[in-house]
Protein backbone atom coordinates (compact mmCIF):
# COMPACT_ATOMS: atom_id res chain seq x y z
CA UNK A 1 0.00 0.00 0.00
CA UNK A 2 1.28 3.66 -1.07
CA UNK A 3 1.23 6.08 1.64
CA UNK A 4 -0.15 9.47 0.91
CA UNK A 5 2.34 12.68 1.18
CA UNK A 6 1.76 14.18 4.64
CA UNK A 7 1.40 17.74 3.08
CA UNK A 8 -1.33 16.18 0.09
CA UNK A 9 -3.25 14.60 3.11
CA UNK A 10 -3.87 17.62 5.63
CA UNK A 11 -4.71 19.71 2.28
CA UNK A 12 -7.43 17.18 1.29
CA UNK A 13 -8.64 16.19 5.11
CA UNK A 14 -9.59 20.22 5.13
CA UNK A 15 -11.47 19.60 2.17
CA UNK A 16 -13.86 17.72 3.32
CA UNK A 17 -15.89 16.02 6.43
CA UNK A 18 -15.32 13.28 8.59
CA UNK A 19 -16.61 10.07 7.58
CA UNK A 20 -19.87 8.67 9.50
CA UNK A 21 -18.89 5.55 11.06
CA UNK A 22 -20.38 2.34 10.07
CA UNK A 23 -20.45 -1.69 10.91
CA UNK A 24 -17.13 -3.19 9.23
CA UNK A 25 -17.74 -4.42 5.81
CA UNK A 26 -16.10 -8.09 4.88
CA UNK A 27 -13.13 -7.96 2.50
CA UNK A 28 -13.13 -10.02 -0.28
CA UNK A 29 -9.51 -10.28 -0.66
CA UNK A 30 -6.56 -8.55 -2.27
CA UNK A 31 -6.49 -8.18 -6.39
CA UNK A 32 -4.39 -10.34 -8.57
CA UNK A 33 -1.16 -8.98 -8.50
CA UNK A 34 -1.63 -8.32 -11.95
CA UNK A 35 -4.87 -5.61 -11.80
CA UNK A 36 -2.10 -3.21 -10.17
CA UNK A 37 1.05 -3.96 -12.08
CA UNK A 38 -0.32 -3.55 -15.49
CA UNK A 39 -2.56 -0.61 -14.19
CA UNK A 40 -2.55 2.11 -16.48
CA UNK A 41 -0.95 5.45 -16.19
CA UNK A 42 -3.12 8.79 -17.39
CA UNK A 43 -1.28 11.77 -18.76
CA UNK A 44 -3.84 14.78 -17.82
CA UNK A 45 -3.99 18.00 -19.69
CA UNK A 46 -0.99 20.35 -19.68
CA UNK A 47 -3.68 23.27 -19.03
CA UNK A 48 -6.75 21.39 -17.64
CA UNK A 49 -8.87 23.59 -15.26
CA UNK A 50 -10.92 20.42 -13.85
CA UNK A 51 -8.42 18.25 -11.72
CA UNK A 52 -10.10 14.56 -10.23
CA UNK A 53 -12.15 14.76 -7.59
CA UNK A 54 -13.39 12.31 -4.78
CA UNK A 55 -16.75 10.74 -4.85
CA UNK A 56 -17.12 11.37 -1.16
CA UNK A 57 -16.43 15.48 -1.25
CA UNK A 58 -18.28 15.94 -4.43
CA UNK A 59 -21.46 14.61 -2.81
CA UNK A 60 -21.29 17.31 -0.14
CA UNK A 61 -21.87 19.59 -2.86
CA UNK A 62 -25.27 18.19 -4.15
CA UNK A 63 -28.73 17.49 -3.36
CA UNK A 64 -30.81 14.80 -4.42
CA UNK A 65 -33.63 16.40 -6.77
CA UNK A 66 -36.44 14.31 -9.11
CA UNK A 67 -37.69 16.85 -11.84
CA UNK A 68 -35.75 19.54 -10.20
CA UNK A 69 -37.71 19.64 -6.58
CA UNK A 70 -35.21 18.65 -3.78
CA UNK A 71 -36.51 15.15 -2.17
CA UNK A 72 -33.19 15.52 0.97
CA UNK A 73 -30.07 16.76 1.81
CA UNK A 74 -26.70 16.76 0.64
CA UNK A 75 -26.24 12.23 0.93
CA UNK A 76 -22.94 10.55 2.17
CA UNK A 77 -22.02 7.18 0.37
CA UNK A 78 -23.58 5.57 2.56
CA UNK A 79 -27.23 6.85 2.35
CA UNK A 80 -26.47 7.09 -1.15
CA UNK A 81 -28.15 3.94 -2.34
CA UNK A 82 -31.28 4.38 -0.61
CA UNK A 83 -32.05 7.06 -3.67
CA UNK A 84 -34.81 6.47 -6.43
CA UNK A 85 -32.91 5.63 -9.88
CA UNK A 86 -34.76 8.78 -11.56
CA UNK A 87 -32.60 10.95 -8.74
CA UNK A 88 -30.27 13.61 -10.27
CA UNK A 89 -27.71 15.09 -7.66
CA UNK A 90 -27.79 18.55 -8.31
CA UNK A 91 -25.13 21.11 -7.36
CA UNK A 92 -25.71 23.83 -4.98
CA UNK A 93 -23.46 26.23 -6.29
CA UNK A 94 -24.40 27.94 -10.26
CA UNK A 95 -23.10 25.63 -12.68
CA UNK A 96 -23.03 28.15 -15.32
CA UNK A 97 -20.36 29.75 -13.44
CA UNK A 98 -18.55 26.21 -12.98
CA UNK A 99 -15.54 28.00 -11.72
CA UNK A 100 -15.48 27.47 -8.02
CA UNK A 101 -13.26 25.14 -6.12
CA UNK A 102 -15.99 22.65 -6.06
CA UNK A 103 -15.91 22.17 -9.73
CA UNK A 104 -12.22 22.75 -10.76
CA UNK A 105 -11.34 20.11 -7.49
CA UNK A 106 -7.75 22.03 -7.83
CA UNK A 107 -6.88 20.26 -4.27
CA UNK A 108 -6.75 16.83 -6.82
CA UNK A 109 -4.19 17.78 -9.38
CA UNK A 110 -1.78 14.78 -9.33
CA UNK A 111 1.33 15.75 -7.38
CA UNK A 112 4.51 13.51 -8.22
CA UNK A 113 1.73 10.88 -9.92
CA UNK A 114 -0.91 11.13 -6.83
CA UNK A 115 -4.20 12.59 -6.50
CA UNK A 116 -5.92 13.10 -2.98
CA UNK A 117 -8.77 12.47 -5.12
CA UNK A 118 -9.49 8.54 -4.94
CA UNK A 119 -10.12 6.80 -7.95
CA UNK A 120 -12.22 3.41 -7.97
CA UNK A 121 -10.83 0.32 -9.84
CA UNK A 122 -13.25 -2.72 -10.09
CA UNK A 123 -12.25 -6.32 -10.91
CA UNK A 124 -15.00 -8.60 -12.50
CA UNK A 125 -14.26 -12.46 -13.30
CA UNK A 126 -15.29 -14.07 -16.58
CA UNK A 127 -15.32 -17.56 -17.73
CA UNK A 128 -12.63 -18.18 -19.72
CA UNK A 129 -10.23 -17.10 -17.84
CA UNK A 130 -11.10 -13.58 -18.35
CA UNK A 131 -10.69 -11.03 -15.42
CA UNK A 132 -11.63 -7.73 -16.92
CA UNK A 133 -10.01 -4.92 -14.71
CA UNK A 134 -11.67 -1.13 -14.90
CA UNK A 135 -9.84 1.98 -13.44
CA UNK A 136 -12.38 4.33 -12.90
CA UNK A 137 -12.10 8.42 -12.57
CA UNK A 138 -13.48 11.05 -10.95
CA UNK A 139 -14.30 14.71 -11.81
CA UNK A 140 -17.21 17.37 -10.31
CA UNK A 141 -17.23 18.71 -13.51
CA UNK A 142 -17.35 17.90 -17.71
CA UNK A 143 -16.28 21.55 -19.29
CA UNK A 144 -17.56 20.47 -23.22
CA UNK A 145 -15.87 21.95 -26.39
CA UNK A 146 -16.64 24.83 -27.95
CA UNK A 147 -18.01 25.20 -31.87
CA UNK A 148 -17.90 29.10 -33.40
CA UNK A 149 -17.87 30.47 -29.63
CA UNK A 150 -21.45 27.64 -28.53
CA UNK A 151 -20.00 25.59 -26.15
CA UNK A 152 -21.58 21.63 -26.07
CA UNK A 153 -21.38 18.98 -23.70
CA UNK A 154 -21.47 20.73 -20.43
CA UNK A 155 -22.35 18.09 -17.18
CA UNK A 156 -21.82 18.34 -13.56
CA UNK A 157 -20.18 15.35 -12.24
CA UNK A 158 -18.20 13.25 -15.08
CA UNK A 159 -17.33 9.30 -14.21
CA UNK A 160 -14.71 8.40 -17.05
CA UNK A 161 -12.86 4.82 -17.26
CA UNK A 162 -9.56 2.78 -18.73
CA UNK A 163 -10.65 -1.05 -19.06
CA UNK A 164 -7.70 -3.89 -19.08
CA UNK A 165 -8.76 -7.49 -20.35
CA UNK A 166 -6.43 -9.85 -18.58
CA UNK A 167 -6.66 -13.72 -20.25
CA UNK A 168 -5.11 -15.61 -17.41
CA UNK A 169 -3.04 -12.94 -15.83
CA UNK A 170 -1.93 -11.59 -18.96
CA UNK A 171 -3.05 -8.21 -20.23
CA UNK A 172 -4.76 -8.37 -23.77
CA UNK A 173 -6.55 -5.89 -24.59
CA UNK A 174 -7.06 -2.01 -23.35
CA UNK A 175 -10.55 -0.21 -23.31
CA UNK A 176 -10.00 3.49 -23.21
CA UNK A 177 -13.39 5.23 -22.55
CA UNK A 178 -14.36 8.20 -25.29
CA UNK A 179 -17.92 10.17 -24.32
CA UNK A 180 -20.76 7.39 -25.36
CA UNK A 181 -18.09 5.27 -27.22
CA UNK A 182 -14.52 4.32 -26.85
CA UNK A 183 -11.98 2.43 -28.15
CA UNK A 184 -10.09 -0.40 -27.74
CA UNK A 185 -6.32 -1.78 -28.30
CA UNK A 186 -4.28 -5.22 -28.10
CA UNK A 187 -1.65 -4.70 -25.11
CA UNK A 188 0.76 -5.02 -27.58
CA UNK A 189 -0.22 -1.84 -29.37
CA UNK A 190 -0.51 0.72 -26.85
CA UNK A 191 2.40 2.60 -25.57
CA UNK A 192 3.81 2.15 -22.28
CA UNK A 193 5.65 3.17 -19.35
CA UNK A 194 7.40 0.08 -18.57
CA UNK A 195 5.04 -2.59 -18.68
CA UNK A 196 1.76 -0.16 -17.58
CA UNK A 197 -0.40 1.09 -20.32
CA UNK A 198 -0.45 5.14 -21.19
CA UNK A 199 -3.89 6.92 -21.06
CA UNK A 200 -4.23 10.61 -22.49
CA UNK A 201 -7.31 12.40 -20.64
CA UNK A 202 -8.72 15.35 -22.92
CA UNK A 203 -8.87 18.76 -21.39
CA UNK A 204 -12.10 19.52 -19.88
CA UNK A 205 -14.08 16.25 -20.93
CA UNK A 206 -11.51 13.98 -19.60
CA UNK A 207 -12.20 11.35 -22.32
CA UNK A 208 -9.06 8.82 -22.23
CA UNK A 209 -7.19 8.11 -25.71
CA UNK A 210 -3.91 6.08 -26.84
CA UNK A 211 -2.05 8.96 -27.94
CA UNK A 212 -1.79 12.60 -27.61
CA UNK A 213 -2.69 15.41 -29.79
CA UNK A 214 -6.25 16.53 -31.27
CA UNK A 215 -9.00 14.11 -31.64
CA UNK A 216 -12.40 14.32 -33.36
CA UNK A 217 -15.52 13.36 -31.98
CA UNK A 218 -16.79 10.26 -33.68
CA UNK A 219 -20.54 10.95 -33.58
CA UNK A 220 -20.39 14.67 -34.80
CA UNK A 221 -19.76 15.28 -38.56
CA UNK A 222 -17.19 17.73 -40.17
CA UNK A 223 -15.17 17.15 -37.67
CA UNK A 224 -16.01 20.45 -36.20
CA UNK A 225 -15.62 19.03 -32.25
CA UNK A 226 -12.33 17.97 -30.69
CA UNK A 227 -10.64 16.85 -27.56
CA UNK A 228 -6.95 17.61 -27.07
CA UNK A 229 -4.61 15.66 -24.88
CA UNK A 230 -1.08 15.85 -23.68
CA UNK A 231 1.96 14.56 -21.75
CA UNK A 232 0.71 17.19 -18.62
CA UNK A 233 0.48 15.84 -14.91
CA UNK A 234 0.65 12.17 -14.90
CA UNK A 235 -1.62 10.15 -12.43
CA UNK A 236 -1.22 6.44 -10.96
CA UNK A 237 -4.14 5.38 -9.41
CA UNK A 238 -2.58 2.38 -8.34
CA UNK A 239 -1.21 5.05 -5.00
CA UNK A 240 -4.52 5.86 -4.24
CA UNK A 241 -7.85 3.97 -4.68
CA UNK A 242 -10.87 2.68 -3.38
CA UNK A 243 -10.96 -1.37 -4.29
CA UNK A 244 -13.91 -3.46 -5.53
CA UNK A 245 -14.99 -7.04 -6.57
CA UNK A 246 -18.15 -7.53 -8.76
CA UNK A 247 -20.10 -9.94 -9.91
CA UNK A 248 -22.85 -8.72 -13.34
CA UNK A 249 -24.60 -12.01 -13.01
CA UNK A 250 -25.72 -11.41 -9.21
CA UNK A 251 -25.24 -7.90 -8.69
CA UNK A 252 -22.68 -8.70 -5.52
CA UNK A 253 -20.63 -6.20 -4.26
CA UNK A 254 -17.29 -7.18 -1.86
CA UNK A 255 -14.27 -4.87 -0.83
CA UNK A 256 -10.95 -5.60 -1.80
CA UNK A 257 -7.99 -3.64 -0.14
CA UNK A 258 -7.37 -0.70 -1.61
CA UNK A 259 -4.54 2.33 -0.91
CA UNK A 260 -4.01 5.61 0.32
CA UNK A 261 -6.55 7.74 1.71
CA UNK A 262 -9.53 5.98 -0.46
CA UNK A 263 -7.98 2.61 1.11
CA UNK A 264 -8.28 3.72 4.35
CA UNK A 265 -11.68 5.37 3.96
CA UNK A 266 -13.53 2.48 2.08
CA UNK A 267 -13.81 0.13 5.08
CA UNK A 268 -16.28 2.53 6.58
CA UNK A 269 -18.10 3.61 3.54
CA UNK A 270 -18.66 -0.04 1.98
CA UNK A 271 -19.65 -1.29 -1.06
CA UNK A 272 -23.35 -0.55 -1.87
CA UNK A 273 -22.94 3.35 -3.13
CA UNK A 274 -22.01 1.52 -6.36
CA UNK A 275 -25.65 0.74 -6.56
CA UNK A 276 -27.39 4.23 -6.77
CA UNK A 277 -28.81 4.06 -9.90
CA UNK A 278 -29.38 7.69 -10.12
CA UNK A 279 -27.38 10.38 -11.70
CA UNK A 280 -23.99 12.32 -10.42
CA UNK A 281 -24.84 15.60 -11.39
CA UNK A 282 -27.69 18.09 -12.86
CA UNK A 283 -30.66 17.20 -14.69
CA UNK A 284 -30.68 18.93 -18.22
CA UNK A 285 -31.63 21.73 -18.28
CA UNK A 286 -35.21 23.08 -20.46
CA UNK A 287 -34.17 25.07 -23.45
CA UNK A 288 -34.23 28.64 -22.31
CA UNK A 289 -33.72 28.15 -18.49
CA UNK A 290 -30.73 28.87 -16.96
CA UNK A 291 -29.18 29.73 -20.21
CA UNK A 292 -29.73 26.65 -22.00
CA UNK A 293 -29.69 26.27 -25.57
CA UNK A 294 -29.48 23.07 -28.02
CA UNK A 295 -28.00 22.81 -31.42
CA UNK A 296 -29.87 19.28 -32.51
CA UNK A 297 -29.07 16.61 -30.33
CA UNK A 298 -26.33 18.71 -28.85
CA UNK A 299 -26.80 21.08 -25.53
CA UNK A 300 -25.47 23.20 -23.83
CA UNK A 301 -26.03 21.33 -20.65
CA UNK A 302 -26.25 17.66 -20.48
CA UNK A 303 -27.53 15.20 -17.53
CA UNK A 304 -25.36 14.10 -15.16
CA UNK A 305 -23.67 10.41 -15.49
CA UNK A 306 -24.72 7.69 -14.31
CA UNK A 307 -22.45 5.63 -12.10
CA UNK A 308 -19.69 2.82 -12.99
CA UNK A 309 -21.82 -0.31 -12.34
CA UNK A 310 -24.09 1.35 -15.55
CA UNK A 311 -20.53 1.43 -17.76
CA UNK A 312 -21.34 -2.63 -18.84
CA UNK A 313 -19.02 -4.27 -16.98
CA UNK A 314 -20.90 -7.49 -17.41
CA UNK A 315 -19.63 -6.75 -21.22
CA UNK A 316 -18.33 -10.14 -23.16
CA UNK A 317 -16.51 -7.72 -26.20
CA UNK A 318 -13.81 -5.11 -24.43
CA UNK A 319 -16.06 -2.24 -25.29
CA UNK A 320 -19.02 -0.51 -23.64
CA UNK A 321 -20.76 -0.58 -26.79
CA UNK A 322 -20.61 -4.26 -27.82
CA UNK A 323 -22.61 -3.42 -31.18
CA UNK A 324 -19.22 -1.79 -32.68
CA UNK A 325 -16.44 -3.09 -31.05
CA UNK A 326 -13.49 -3.52 -32.91
CA UNK A 327 -9.76 -4.32 -31.47
CA UNK A 328 -7.20 -1.94 -32.79
CA UNK A 329 -3.74 -3.91 -33.73
CA UNK A 330 -1.71 -0.43 -34.41
CA UNK A 331 -1.73 2.99 -33.19
CA UNK A 332 -2.68 5.65 -35.58
CA UNK A 333 -0.39 8.78 -35.09
CA UNK A 334 -2.42 11.71 -36.08
CA UNK A 335 0.03 15.13 -37.26
CA UNK A 336 -1.12 16.74 -34.46
CA UNK A 337 0.31 13.87 -32.04
CA UNK A 338 3.53 14.94 -31.05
Amino acid sequence: MVIIPIPLLLIYLTARVAVVDAAPVKCAGNFPDFVLKFAPLSYLYSKEDYWPSDVATHLLKVIPEINFAAVGGPPTLQTLPNYDHNVYLTAVEDALAHKSPFFTSVVGKPVNGTSVAPATIIVVEKPGGITDAFYFYFYSFNFGNAVLGLRFGNHVGDWEHTMVRFINGVPDVVYYSEHASGSAFKYSAVEKIGVRPVSYTATGTHANYATSGNHNYEHIPFDILKDQTDKGPLWDVTKNFRGFWYTPSSGALALAPGAGIGGALEISEGPGWLNFGGYWGDKKWPVNKFGQFCVGSECHMEDGPLGPLFKNLGRTAPCQDETKCTVQTKLLISASDG
